[in-house]
């Protein structure tokens, strides 16, 4: 797949050489939930079918980031996972628009007429409730009126589970109350993080329990505080491991930044400076403060245990 990194008006015709007519997911698809790849795998099939390039175009970065509107809180899928799944779903092209604030005063109009026409946009597929242009002005009836029998439009409707739409705020809402089974439901895929191995406090390896303290590589939506059943990838290797996500209140008695780190099962070596992605398989418990340092090893045993289980 080819990422194409898109400043409107300033590269927009480099962007525009060597394109191809192409079917084009527009969308922010922040989180590429099922709801999301509804849309994005309907442009892969007709691209297949008419013999033309399958693209997405989203936006970066996330416009309630700019704006510093609504509730934005972090990314669920940021640009480099986003890149990796939509490869892995048969996209050929990526277009990354800038979002800034001048592109965000553009209107329906020029948005049609001066960014996807001149992309070679054939059929643009978008979701039931897509908005584009200033202020949302424009919705997919008035995207087909632009298109002037030069680009079609394939409306994707609402992709339900158990009766519910599926959304990028309701997982959200998962995530912060650590029901992660269902949160996994509604993405396709467990909720994922990456992050770099740093020097923490090294109080694991004293209690015989070394953890891998991660500094995370992107600003993720931050899940409940507590402990996890996680899948780690580092390099080749897919290592089973137990997370704890919080502040440590045995050790720390006012408020910190909450901390990820992970004690990896099956595994003994160094890799500080190493990346890990991790997949926040399932919510063991919350965190809690221990009246002992013993009462925390007899906890942190029996979670390691659980999380073995889990995940066998």
């Amino acid at each position: 797949m080819k990422t194409v990194m898109l400043t409107y008006p300033q590269t927009l015709q480099s962007a525009v050489q060597g394109t191809h007519p192409q079917v084009l997911a527009i969308g922010q698809f922040d989180g590429l939930h099922l709801g999301h790849a509804s849309v994005i795998l309907s442009a892969v099939r007709i691209a297949r079918e008419t013999g033309m390039q399958a693209a997405v175009m989203t936006f970066h970065p996330h416009p309630k980031e700019v704006m510093r509107k609504g509730d934005y809180e972090g990314y669920l899928t940021p640009l480099r996972d986003k890149e990796d799944i939509l490869a892995g779903m048969g996209v050929d092209v990526l277009y990354v628009v800038e979002f800034n604030e001048e592109f965000s005063k553009l209107t329906p109009q020029q948005f049609a007429h001066d960014l996807l026409l001149p992309l070679q946009t054939r059929t643009a597929v978008v979701g039931f409730d897509f908005r584009f242009g200033h202020k949302g002005a424009g919705d997919e009836q008035l995207l087909r009126t632009l298109g002037e029998g030069e680009m079609t439009v394939e409306t994707v409707p609402p992709f339900l589970l158990n009766g519910e739409k599926v959304s990028s705020s309701l997982i959200r809402g998962l995530l912060k109350r650590g029901e992660m089974d269902e949160a996994s439901q509604w993405l396709g895929r467990p909720y994922s993080i990456r992050g770099i191995v740093i020097h923490g406090e090294k109080r694991g390896r004293t209690i015989g329990f070394p953890t891998a303290n991660l500094e995370l590589t992107d600003h993720y939506v931050t899940p409940a505080k507590g402990v996890y059943a996680v899948r780690v990838q580092y390099g080749e290797q897919e290592l089973r491991g137990v997370m704890n996500l919080g502040v440590k209140p045995t050790f720390h008695e006012n408020g910190m930044k909450p901390t990820f780190e992970v004690h990896l099962l099956d595994f003994d070596g160094q890799i500080y400076d190493q990346e890990l992605k991790v997949d926040l398989v399932h919510y063991i418990r919350a965190e809690r403060k221990f009246d002992s340092i013993d009462a925390l090893i007899s906890q942190i045993r029996e979670d390691a245990l659980t999380a073995a289980r889990l995940l066998s």
